[in-house]
């Protein structure tokens, strides 16, 4: 039914990190607050086996720490179009050959940068259409393929499955993206994190709380299209500091009967195009989001009719 992971020594929030009602293998990307002895709990309702993949820690700040510069949601790649810069389109991920991607080509990303990792969310849609599953997909910097195979997101049952990732830059400020199988995928950033600087955010762990429930708001029905009122993350019983400015989010849907995409982005700015989540075959379907913050509420968007859930684990600040 579901997972929850939080720091060992605590009491079990009540939130939930992942779901997997129907049985298939499903990843999900969570930041987690270290516990006791540098340990996390996991908690499952059903037996299951569980893999944990690490990409990165945060630390207190030092000369050697770096910060996070949050980033208007924005795709960087989509390989179903030829409208991207070279080698951020087409063609396809061919089954079992890598690929890789040079972000720094793209519009998304500000000129004269430096990033050591990117915060992206990753979008798998299947090749040449839906029906053909996807094992996993494997992403890492480029030049630097991990020894032993980690995956970043997973597609059996041959829907469109987001996954965010921390993925650390490679070569040339590049990352390369390996399928098992044969598939489209989109890439979208929400920011990055480089050397201390003017805007460089840190990172503050919470207490894992749930900020937002649908299912609990007014008559609790499902709601289509965008979200009125947007989320009030502030005033939430959560107790996030105003000086938030950019929020780590689980995101769980609820379809009614099925959600085509979720997006999330800061209250008061455009709707981007980008997608957070995806749930077209009806499933409850979680993902991590980095949502930067404006004043203090989210805006969210439903391809379809859906519940919502959003609980917090951290947030970036000054």
């Amino acid at each position: 039914s579901y997972l929850t992971i939080w720091p060992a020594g605590r009491t079990r929030p009540l939130v939930s990190t992942m779901n997997s009602l129907d049985g298939r293998t499903k990843a999900n990307a969570a930041i987690v607050p270290a516990g006791a002895s540098g340990a996390v709990s996991v908690f499952v309702t059903n037996t299951a086996n569980v893999v944990i993949d690490i990409d990165g820690y945060f630390a207190p700040p030092s000369a050697q720490t770096l910060q996070f510069y949050p980033l208007p949601p924005c795709r960087v790649a989509d390989t179903r179009f030829s409208t991207y810069p070279q080698g951020l389109g087409t063609p396809h991920l061919s089954q079992g050959t890598a690929r890789d991607f040079p972000v720094l080509e793209s519009t998304c990303i500000p000129q004269g940068i430096t990033p050591v990792a990117y915060s992206f969310n990753f979008t798998a849609i299947p090749y040449p259409s839906l029906g053909h599953p996807l094992a996993y997909l494997e992403v890492w910097p480029t030049g630097d393929q991990p020894q032993h195979p980690v995956s970043t997101l997973n597609n059996p049952t041959a829907t469109y499955v987001a996954n965010a990732a921390i993925v650390p830059a490679g070569s040339g400020g590049s990352i390369t993206a390996f399928g098992s199988d044969n598939t489209d995928l989109a890439i979208d950033i929400n920011g990055y994190f480089a050397a201390p600087g003017t805007g460089g955010l840190s990172l503050y762990p919470t207490v894992p709380c749930r900020v937002f429930d649908s299912r609990k708001v007014g008559s609790g029905q499902p709601f289509t299209g965008t979200l009125t009122p947007p989320v009030d993350v502030i005033d939430s019983p959560c107790g996030v500091p105003a000086t938030a400015e950019a929020y780590v989010f689980n995101a769980t849907v609820v379809p009614s009967p099925n959600l085509s995409y979720l997006t999330l982005w800061p209250d008061s700015e455009g709707q981007p195009l980008v997608s957070t989540l995806n749930a077209a075959d009806g499933w409850i379907t979680s993902n991590m989001a980095i949502v930067p913050n404006v004043d203090g509420k989210i805006d969210a968007y439903a391809a379809g009719l859906t519940q919502l859930i959003l609980d917090i684990s951290s947030y970036f600040a000054p």
